[in-house]
């Protein structure tokens, strides 16, 4: 007899605007924006937009590498007046323009080392809106908590916030 075993679904802090989850070993975040599908997915691919959107608020984002295509390196360097500069990086595995995007999202963690793994980005547009799903790949539910520990949630809700007021410009 086959035992088949089922991840559980866990909020991780979802807010009024971003439903935050984990399962097993991945964290979910989905998000609606009142944009088309095409100008969310300029937003997330050119290196021109990133700075202005990417990081929570009162950061700001250096785009030092983005080759948006497989085998391309990215790495965005995060400055605040209240910490270290915090660098992320990876490479992009998989695009299908406008709908999807998987990479690798790492950045390293004081006493942790280097945090994350694979991620996919899906965007599904609804009577002129956009569902961004991010999927991360953490790989364990220890990574995660790894992760959530070092703050990033509210950061990337932060940054959405900040996506969100830029897909509002048009």
């Amino acid at each position: 007899m086959e035992t088949t075993m089922t991840s559980t679904r866990i909020d991780r802090g979802s807010t009024a605007t971003t439903t935050v989850y984990s399962e097993g070993g991945d964290l979910v975040m989905k998000r609606t924006f009142d944009a088309p599908r095409e100008l969310v997915w300029k937003a997330f691919t050119d290196p021109d937009l990133i700075p202005r959107w990417w990081g929570p608020h009162g950061s700001t984002t250096r785009v030092e590498e983005m080759d948006v295509r497989p085998g391309g390196k990215w790495r965005y360097v995060s400055s605040a007046a209240d910490r270290e500069d915090v660098a992320f990086y990876g490479e992009y595995l998989e695009i299908d323009p406008p709908a999807a995007f998987r990479w690798t999202f790492l950045f390293d963690v004081d006493g942790m080392g280097v945090q994350g793994g694979p991620e996919t980005f899906r965007f599904d547009e609804i009577d002129g809106k956009t569902t961004v799903t991010s999927i991360g790949h953490m790989g364990s539910p220890e990574a995660i908590e790894g992760a959530l520990g070092s703050g990033m949630l509210a950061g990337a809700i932060s940054t959405w916030d900040r996506l969100e007021a830029l897909l509002a410009e048009g």
